[in-house]
């Protein structure tokens, strides 16, 4: 049995938290791979830049890290990516993959509004990482889920990006796709 660890989301641009997830999972989960998903259309219709992109910047990011590999399975699969039908397809294609989900604990907050949800953690138990900044709503009134990754966010480094605050970025950011977000002109960037 191959177990794999699925870490799906926009990457618009993968930022260093990301990075250190994949570096984390395979460091201290009992994970033969990681599969790096690049979401192909957002489900709540949030602006992406171009999936090609994404999915360079993915690499770029994340590749290098032993056993991990980026994955166009959503671009394969059209339409509106949703986690629930990503990892359904995955089980069918590998029934010989036991899978896990990789979700920071920012994301639980969204979790009620997933497709599926109880459907995807009895498919694909999540592998929690804490994140500065969110607390963790499994873990009761007064615990947090211990905080492994930065407060950094996609949305920040595309604002920094916009307002040509490249020194910001590049402390968050792997130089690789900094370089490919600026030769792009993604994100606003100026010239």
């Amino acid at each position: 049995m191959n177990r794999v660890a699925v870490f799906g989301g926009s990457f618009n641009p993968p930022h260093v938290a990301h990075v250190l997830a994949c570096a984390l999972v395979r460091s201290i989960e009992d994970v033969d791979r990681l599969l790096v998903v690049p979401t192909f259309k957002h489900p709540f219709a949030k602006p992406l830049a171009p999936f090609d992109d994404r999915v360079t910047m993915c690499e770029l990011a994340m590749a290098w890290i032993p056993g991990v590999e980026v994955s166009r399975l959503e671009e394969e699969l059209g339409g509106e990516s949703r986690t629930l039908r990503t990892l359904e397809t995955l089980a069918r294609v590998h029934p010989d993959w036991q899978l896990r989900l990789v979700i920071g604990a920012d994301i639980l907050t969204e979790a009620p509004r997933w497709f599926g949800f109880e459907t995807i953690v009895k498919l694909a138990p999540p592998i929690v990482l804490g994140r500065a900044g969110f607390r963790d709503p499994g873990a009761g009134d007064q615990a947090t889920a211990p905080a492994l990754l930065p407060d950094v966010s996609s949305t920040q480094v595309r604002a920094a990006i916009a307002r040509g605050a490249w020194s910001e970025v590049e402390k968050v950011v792997p130089r690789a796709v900094v370089a490919h977000a600026r030769a792009r002109g993604l994100y606003g960037a100026p010239d």
